[in-house]
């Protein structure tokens, strides 16, 4: 059984090693990069199944590598920084992170958070084509179809469908919607579910799909199969 390939891009030293320990300890393989070059490199011929990214990093910006990172690899990406605001953390996740951790951190909660972004890449995999009535997403190739159309949709609105689909017929809080989409307690509230869903339902509207995502009093939404 081979082990999960992590790569961790930090340029302290002190820092990296610890978290190669932590990650070592997993049972998971760990590459350390120190700059943007080495890690979009170490990206593209290893091919790892989780990044951790720090963003102060030398010559580039590190939402800018996290941004290539994406664009060459589905693997979970994890920031991990000092950068704490909440505009800092809405710049990441936009920019393709799963999730967002604030140093100093615990190594404990690192490792959770890591568990818990691998899980929801690997229920991503199991299940590759979702349906709902003429709705069909690909979690693969990242598409979706209605009634033979292409949808195009954001990263998040795409995972927010997909979060969807997965558990459809069920009503779900926006607490769950939030820790199962956005990985963490979203700092900016949970009213970021209800402006995601908007964006949804508009873009599903205009392929004609109405009435897929239902609002349920005092818990929060559902996505039904039409009737």
């Amino acid at each position: 059984m081979t082990s999960t390939r992590v790569l961790v891009v930090e340029d302290d030293r002190d820092v990296a090693k610890a978290l190669v320990l932590e990650l070592g300890h997993a049972g998971w393989e760990v590459r350390v990069e120190a700059d943007a070059p080495g890690a979009l490199a170490t990206n593209r011929e290893w091919a790892p199944e989780l990044i951790l990214l720090d963003l102060g990093l030398p010559t580039i910006d590190g939402i800018e590598v996290c941004r290539r990172l994406r664009r060459d690899s589905p693997a979970p990406i994890l920031i991990v920084t000092a950068r704490g605001e909440v505009e800092d953390r809405v710049r990441g996740l936009d920019a393709g992170a799963d999730d967002y951790l604030v140093k100093p951190f615990s190594l404990d909660e690192l490792a959770a958070r890591a568990r818990s972004a691998l899980r929801r890449s690997l229920m991503r995999d199991a299940g590759q084509r979702l349906r709902a009535g003429p709705l069909v997403l690909d979690a693969a190739a990242r598409t979706v179809v209605c009634a033979g159309q292409p949808v195009e949709l954001t990263r998040r609105e795409f995972d927010l469908l997909e979060f969807f689909m997965r558990h459809k017929e069920r009503a779900l809080g926006r607490p769950t919607i939030l820790s199962g989409v956005w990985g963490f307690e979203f700092l900016g509230g949970s009213n970021v579910v209800d402006v995601y869903v908007r964006y949804l339902r508009r873009k599903l509207e205009r392929v004609g799909q109405k009435r897929l995502i239902e609002t349920v009093r005092g818990i929060g939404y559902a996505l039904r199969e039409p009737t």
